[in-house]
């Protein structure tokens, strides 16, 4: 009762990929070694040439939006986003096939994200009647879901979610501040300038303090007092200190995690309950007690 337990357990704390289900053997097992884990040499060659497509589809979607290089290259386009099509096509299958539970896969973040870098291509053609209500390469702006699929393959974008995870409540306390800052620096230059020098409203006088604050000074409202322009420089000083904030509080996150942390991560998975993250020298997974399977890693995945 109490394997039971712990496996449960280990069930509700897991990161997405395994919540799809560890296949246990067979040609689905290294199907899903290579798609999902980066331990190996033919996992890590996985990741690298699919993050290479995506950058590569990206870039096609940017020169095509340039009606000089459209004009000259459009077949070359047509058949370059084709085949980038294909290649995630046969990756979104590909993960549906190897896990035990697809529709949880095809219903989490990056499911969904891998579903939108196909629509645009597949509904141009399926719907070509949607040019009445809309211009279909408008449609393809979907295809920059695509740069967000790269979370998944790179670790230190998941160290980056987890310190500002962590560090929210900061910054929403920080961004807290920082509005009701604006808000009372808006409002006296309101009452200092008035309308006749541009700050028309309290919200006008508001963003004027929004763009001081952020050292951006689109330079559309000046003020043209002298208490208003010491109120002005102060609102400049204020925001140089006012930036580094967040930088520190995400950079203190990051350095408390890296001392938390007793062993680098890995995807080694228990195939009694899928509890993954193991050290590379554990012999038994650290939820439910059962045997671990040798650790599968080549000395080039680490170069």
């Amino acid at each position: 009762m109490k394997k039971t337990s712990n496996s449960a357990r280990s069930q509700q704390t897991l990161p997405s990929t395994v919540n799809y289900g560890r296949p246990i053997a067979g040609w689905r097992l290294r199907l899903y070694t290579v798609i999902f884990e980066a331990d190996t040499r033919a996992g890590r060659a996985f990741d690298l040439s699919l993050i290479a497509c995506i950058l590569a589809s990206i870039t096609v979607v940017m020169l095509d939006s340039m009606a000089s290089v459209h004009a000259e290259y459009a077949d070359l386009f047509t058949v370059l986003e084709w085949t980038f099509t294909l290649i995630f096509s046969l990756e979104y299958l590909a993960r549906l096939v190897c896990v035990r539970h697809p529709w949880r896969y095809a219903r989490s973040a990056f499911g969904i994200i891998d579903l939108l870098a196909l629509l645009p291509t597949y509904l141009a053609i399926l719907v070509p009647g949607l040019h009445a209500l809309i211009d279909v390469r408008v449609l393809r702006l979907l295809r920059i879901f695509r740069v967000l699929k790269m979370g998944a393959y790179v670790a230190e974008f998941g160290a980056l979610g987890q310190a500002l995870a962590a560090s929210r409540r900061k910054i929403l306390v920080f961004m807290a501040f920082v509005m009701m800052v604006v808000v009372v620096m808006g409002t006296l230059m309101y009452v200092v300038e008035g309308p006749e020098n541009g700050y028309t409203s309290i919200p006008v006088a508001v963003y004027w303090a929004i763009t001081t604050m952020t050292t951006v000074g689109f330079g559309d409202i000046t003020p043209k007092t002298d208490l208003g322009r010491l109120l002005a420089s102060l609102m400049m000083l204020m925001g140089w200190g006012t930036l580094a904030v967040p930088t520190g509080i995400v950079s203190a996150e990051f350095t408390a995690q890296r001392m938390r942390s007793t062993y680098l991560p890995t995807t080694r998975s228990c195939h009694e309950c899928l509890s993954e993250g193991h050290a590379p020298s554990a012999q038994f997974c650290h939820d439910c007690g059962a045997p671990l399977p040798p650790w599968q890693r080549d000395r080039s995945a680490s170069e």
